[in-house]
């Protein structure tokens, strides 16, 4: 069974209270993060049918604060389809809603399993791509994916060589003391 990205897309519009502000009056990152989860968690479970559970989060970094008062707009749609899992791309954005400037917060990538009933992975439906933006999207996944599997064997406590990365980290604000145990 495949399906279209377009009919699981999910978008949220939600007003940026006082309480959900940090110490310094802007938006805490754990409460965007919070709701990030779960436009994720309902895009997911919208194209498999299924309840999901967040596997991981590829790299979030928050470009611009969010202020009290502002409107911000959560987009999910699913980018990759695997036999269990999903890759679903959100983008994160605010709105003054005096001004009507439009800002990009965050953009990130939640890797979600689907769960079947009996609490085993479920196989979630393949992607139906029709756009070069669906390609790209796709194609990106798959590239992370590969990225992540080199990246953890890079530094896997087997392999790791102390002599490779002394001088790396000397160049960086740390100081290496090291004590022969």
């Amino acid at each position: 069974m495949y399906k279209y990205a377009k009919d699981s897309q999910i978008t949220i519009t939600q007003l940026m209270l006082p309480s959900h502000s940090n110490f310094s009056g802007k938006i805490h990152g754990g409460h965007i993060l919070n709701l990030m989860d779960q436009i994720a968690f309902a895009c997911a479970s919208k194209h498999c049918r299924n309840y999901c559970v967040t596997a991981s989060v590829n790299k979030v970094d928050f470009l611009n604060p969010i202020e009290v008062g502002e409107l911000v707009t959560l987009k999910a749609s699913v980018n990759y389809t695997g036999n269990t899992s999903m890759v679903i791309g959100l983008r994160v954005e605010s709105e003054n809603v005096q001004t009507g400037e439009v800002k990009h917060c965050n953009s990130s990538y939640f890797t979600m399993v689907a769960k079947g009933e009996d609490g085993k992975n479920a196989k979630v439906p393949g992607l139906i791509i029709n756009s070069k933006q669906g390609v790209r999207r796709f194609a990106r996944s798959i590239a992370r994916q590969e990225q992540s599997r080199k990246r953890s064997s890079r530094f896997n406590s087997s392999d790791f060589k102390l002599e490779d990365h002394i001088e790396l980290i000397q160049s960086q604000n740390a100081m290496i003391e090291l004590f022969e145990s």
